[in-house]
């Protein structure tokens, strides 16, 4: 029991460490929606590696964090915004932004004829299929 303390612990130091350059690459917004002056927290894009990696790491709001966890039961349109986000430079966004997309698309055809424009390499989709969310 310990032991799986003292590694949740030392995994949630990494991810704290990586903070400022979050805060740095994000302009201290949300990497997802854009929004600022709200409060950031950051998140592993799925699949979670077992070492903590910065790449796979974004800052990223509440809202679109409860988003997130709950996407299957979301109101479609709330992602609207993900149209211009899987055109990102940062692969994590970009990636994030797909599994979203995918996981609304049967619901919002919106969606589904953006992801229909999409492409992405061979790791970016491998990602982006092994990371359901």
């Amino acid at each position: 029991m310990a032991r799986g303390l003292d590694n949740h612990n030392q995994r949630q130091d990494i991810l704290k460490s990586f903070g400022r350059d979050l805060a740095r690459r994000s302009g201290s917004s949300c990497e997802l929606c854009e929004a600022s002056g709200v409060s950031l927290e950051i998140y592993e894009v799925p699949p979670v590696m077992h070492e903590p990696d910065f790449d796979s790491c974004l800052f990223i709001c509440r809202a679109c964090k409860e988003g997130i966890d709950a996407v299957k039961k979301s109101n479609p349109e709330q992602w609207r915004f993900l149209t211009g986000r899987i055109w990102s430079d940062i692969p994590a966004v970009k990636i994030l932004s797909v599994m979203i997309l995918r996981a609304i698309s049967s619901r919002a055809t919106w969606a589904a004829e953006v992801l229909d424009d999409l492409y992405l390499d061979e790791d970016e989709e491998r990602r982006a299929a092994a990371g359901l969310i």
